[in-house]
């Protein structure tokens, strides 16, 4: 058995920022809120006080590439809003090409009414990147 870091998972988007996090062994993901990004300062105190408070400096930041692989508006965006986290946190990368929809599909197959709930998307959507990067990383 090996434990592990564990790893806070972030779904970064212009509006809200959906927040995952794993177990210690990795063998999970789990959704734990969705942060509503009205500012980056406020945004970023509050994923500084969630990886506080599961004890680790790693964050996994899903990013959008286009479809054709390159980095689009949003993946810049991603980035820009990480950097002032990189003096204190090891920042990893993830691709999350179509997390969104792999989100939508989950709920839906739960049959949860997410139309009109962006938030339940996003972070499902952090736990879709999350369970990939694990799966791949183990």
């Amino acid at each position: 058995m090996v434990i592990r870091n564990r790893i806070v998972a972030l779904d970064i988007g212009t509006k809200r920022i959906g927040v995952a996090v794993c177990d210690a062994l990795w063998l999970g993901a789990t959704p734990i809120k969705t942060i509503i990004r009205k500012d980056d300062k406020s945004a970023l105190e509050e994923i500084k006080k969630i990886c506080n408070e599961y004890s680790t400096n790693t964050i996994l930041i899903g990013v959008p590439y286009n479809m054709d692989g390159s980095l689009g508006f949003q993946a810049k965006n991603c980035f820009d809003f990480v950097k002032p986290l990189r003096k204190e946190y090891v920042i990893l990368e993830q691709d999350e090409r179509l997390s969104s929809s792999q989100a939508e599909d989950i709920l839906r197959s739960k049959e949860k009414k997410y139309t009109k709930n962006k938030a339940m998307v996003d972070v499902t959507a952090a736990c879709v990147i999350l369970t990939e990067y694990l799966e791949n990383n183990r």
